[in-house]
């Protein structure tokens, strides 16, 4: 069962960074192996949302409801997929310099061991690799900041 955390202080503000991670309906233009999105429900405090993810032609669909809190914090909880459970947790703190301190965690297990052994095997890379499609979208979005480039402060794996 793959669990990470990791902190990042960035140029962004705590509600740039929020309306980029609850804006899920726009995942599939910016994060690598996400193929599609479909939003079922959308209100300011929940989302309800279909992921379809391809990686060397396998396909899964994914549903989870994203829980909003604006500005402050987004929660991801599965619904229904190929998971035997997914946690995601997003939290936004402004900073002294007018950015953000951003804690993220993501705690998942599949029902197949098949998935579970690829995850294990490619964890690390795969999770940098979308994390860093999170952070140039910011980039892209809201400008460079005044940063000189994203800090990492404590990350942590287990698995």
């Amino acid at each position: 069962m793959p669990r990470h955390s990791e902190t990042r202080i960035l140029p962004h503000s705590a509600a740039q960074m929020y309306a980029l991670v609850a804006d899920v309906e726009h995942y599939a233009d910016f994060l690598p192996w996400v193929v599609a999105m479909r939003v079922r429900s959308d209100t300011p405090t929940e989302t309800v949302a279909d992921m379809i993810v391809g990686f060397k032609g396998l396909r899964e669909t994914f549903s989870s409801r994203v829980i909003k809190e604006p500005g402050t914090r987004v929660t991801v909880d599965y619904l229904d997929g190929p998971m035997r459970h997914l946690h995601n947790e997003w939290r936004f703190t402004p900073t002294e310099t007018g950015g953000c301190r951003v804690d993220f965690m993501v705690d998942f297990a599949f029902r197949s061991t098949f998935f579970e052994r690829m995850a294990g095997q490619m964890f690390d890379r795969a999770l940098r690799k979308m994390i860093a499609a999170f952070e140039a979208r910011a980039d892209a979005l809201y400008g460079t900041g005044s940063l000189t480039s994203p800090t990492t402060v404590s990350p942590s794996t287990a698995g």
